[in-house]
């Protein structure tokens, strides 16, 4: 008997979206994708990172805009310094020996005498002379006139006003030395604040230069980082679009080719059933079948009956 198959089949339509599915897949996995247009890329530096950078390193405007201003501030302190300690007789305008004059107090640090205190004490010292001398005139006409002494009591009385005007005399040309010497030293004083008001001034330029510059440099590096930032993201977003463009076909490919996967699951599917076709030597024993029960239903024998008995003689001898 020939045997019968019975297969389950797609419907035949699906079965033929199926089929142009699995040439387009291969023939798009064929094809090489091109990686080299949406490849990561750096956005470049901003040109306010650059002014960040060259202002940053330049050496007046940059970071290290403090350093004249310490400079400036490390003179005078060290000015500040020379200042400390006792003052010296040549800063206290004494005599230069060679001329007889007052020796003027340079411009150097230290020299606080006032350049006419010499004068001042010489012009003192004749006038109290002068005076001095006519006090002294005026003593001996005294003694003359009212013949109160005698001659050596007009000596000693003489010697005693000198000795008496010239401690005077001594006294008021030390005390202009002293009070121009106190004066020199409040000078001086007042010099040695001044140059650490001046040191910490250079110092607090330096440093508010410092910080504005810092501030500068931080404010365009912020600027620069905001541009960056905005260039990336756009080769960011040209890379993504580029990519999505390479890729569009496979998407496009796996949205048709989930779109069969569903028709294949939901759809009805229908049966084949097919039987071979019988060969000539089982034609011809059908064939022959059926002639010989033709012939037994006429004739009430059975046409292979002799065969039959043939063949079992012939197993039998």
């Amino acid at each position: 008997m020939p045997e019968t198959i019975t297969r389950t089949l797609p419907a035949q339509f699906i079965e033929d979206i199926g089929q142009d599915y699995a040439k387009q897949l291969a023939a798009l996995t064929q094809l090489p994708v091109s990686t080299e247009m949406f490849k990561p890329t750096v956005a470049g530096q901003d040109p306010y990172q650059a002014a960040a950078y060259t202002q940053a390193v330049d050496p007046t405007a940059g970071l290290g805009a403090y350093q004249p201003y310490l400079t400036k501030a490390g003179t005078a302190a060290d000015v500040a310094t020379g200042l400390t300690g006792p003052m010296t007789g040549a800063q206290l305008g004494t005599i230069d020996p060679a001329t007889g004059q007052p020796v003027t107090p340079t411009l150097a640090p230290g020299s606080y005498m006032s350049p006419y205190q010499q004068q001042v004490i010489d012009t003192t010292r004749e006038e109290y002379d002068v005076q001095a001398a006519k006090s002294r005139l005026g003593l001996g006409a005294q003694a003359v006139a009212g013949g109160a002494f005698g001659s050596g009591r007009h000596g000693i009385a003489e010697a005693e006003f000198d000795v008496g005007s010239n401690r005077q005399r001594a006294n008021i040309l030390a005390g202009l030395r002293q009070q121009g010497y106190q004066q020199a030293q409040q000078a001086r004083q007042q010099d040695l604040a001044n140059q650490l008001g001046i040191a910490g001034l250079q110092s607090k330029l330096g440093g508010g230069a410092q910080q504005l510059a810092q501030q500068q440099i931080s404010g365009l590096g912020t600027l620069g980082g905001m541009q960056q930032a905005q260039s990336q993201a756009v080769l960011d977003a040209q890379r993504q679009a580029a990519q999505t463009a390479a890729y569009e076909p496979y998407q496009r490919l796996g949205t048709y080719g989930a779109g069969v996967a569903s028709l294949i699951s939901g759809y009805p599917s229908g049966q084949q059933t097919t039987t071979p076709s019988a060969s000539p030597l089982q034609t011809a024993l059908g064939t022959g079948a059926g002639l010989a029960g033709i012939y037994g239903g006429l004739t009430g024998k059975n046409p292979f009956g002799a065969i039959g008995s043939a063949i079992g003689n012939i197993f039998k001898g």
